[in-house]
């Protein structure tokens, strides 16, 4: 099968790329920037000439008709994931109008299925204590959750109407071989960095990157049958879990001070509105802060059959190494624990 892929230069996008890729299909990629294909996949031993090429962005409608123009079935993984306010115009833009664009144009060209990357914090705040597949979309106070919850509403709409969509809902995702560096690896680069000494308490759920990619890539074995929505692999993590783990990972002591998440909006709030004119990025971001106030539990009987979540400690294990070896980190910083990287091939 031709799978046409958004977001495959993305961190989920590589990595599903290369998943689809193992699996024997053919991809074709609709990138802004041709010159970030080689370095978004030469970490899984792929280039430049293992996919077709499609120049053009999401809210292009003719590059998003030339990406569709025969693909049997249609990833799109493009999206603007920051908490960090100077990109809430952007988001807007790719998250929201990006979907419609691309679902309709996918749809219109018979592919089957099409499959639309959504997260779980869609729908957060929920009404209660877990959610499902079946939970209706959130309606969060923050710019770039409100976007995916706009997003959602697009592609429920399109499955309402019978189409052949599917819907994801990946975690707060860490990993090895993350292309730009994007907001949960930057976050956890950030704590062993010493910048981010207050968490709030609270959770939200935590996954693999390679587990995602795998979920995706097994969607493309068969026509999509009915309304399907598949959360990516994960576990929730309270923030004390969360630096816990740290800890156990690097052997380092990593001193934390936890306050009430709600205590701690309305300095989110103001860091929101500071980060809109100061040059550098401000890591006690608004949403992050929200996120924890507001996540639960995905249910035990909804989770993807036959893909279980590695262990954590696998997979903070693997980001910190990559993290040091790809020079985010110091080896002070990395800490004296030996985390092992899983190899590429076994992702």
């Amino acid at each position: 099968m031709l799978v046409s892929v958004t977001g495959g230069t993305g961190f989920v996008g590589a990595h599903s790329v290369a998943a689809i890729v193992r699996a024997g299909h053919r991809v074709r990629m609709l990138v802004r920037d041709e010159s970030k294909v080689d370095r978004a996949l030469a970490p899984f031993g792929l280039g430049r000439h293992v996919v077709e090429v499609v120049t053009g962005d999401v809210t292009d409608e003719a590059g998003v008709e030339r990406l569709v123009r025969g693909a049997g079935g249609v990833l799109h993984a493009a999206s603007v994931y920051s908490f960090d306010s100077r990109l809430h115009g952007r988001m807007r833009e790719v998250n929201e109008r990006g979907t419609e664009i691309v679902l309709g144009a996918a749809l219109r060209a018979g592919a089957n299925p099409v499959v639309h990357v959504s997260s779980i914090v869609a729908m957060f705040p929920a009404p209660g204590r877990v959610i499902d597949a079946d939970s209706p979309v959130g309606r969060p106070r923050e710019t770039y959750m409100a976007s995916k919850a706009a997003a959602e509403v697009i592609a429920r709409r399109f499955q309402d109407e019978g189409a052949p969509v599917v819907i994801t809902y990946p975690p707060a995702l860490l990993g090895p071989h993350d292309p730009n560096l994007g907001d949960q690896n930057a976050r956890l680069r950030a704590v062993l960095r010493g910048l981010t000494p207050f968490w709030p308490l609270g959770g939200f759920p935590v996954g693999d990157v390679r587990d995602t990619a795998a979920l995706h890539a097994g969607l493309f074995a068969a026509p999509a049958e009915g309304r399907g929505r598949h959360f990516g692999p994960g576990r929730y993590l309270s923030t004390r879990q969360y630096m816990r783990t740290l800890r156990e990972v690097t052997g380092r002591a990593l001193p934390t001070i936890f306050l009430p998440a709600r205590g701690m909006i309305p300095i989110g709030r103001l860091t929101d509105v500071v980060q809109r004119v100061w040059p550098w990025h401000i890591p006690a971001e608004y949403g992050a802060i929200y996120t924890c106030a507001c996540a639960t539990r995905v249910a035990e009987h909804a989770g993807t059959p036959g893909i279980g979540p590695r262990p954590i400690a696998e997979t903070v294990g693997d980001t910190v190494r990559w993290l040091r070896e790809s020079g985010h980190l110091s080896a002070r910083q990395a800490g004296s624990g030996r985390p092992s990287l899983s190899s590429v091939g076994a992702q």
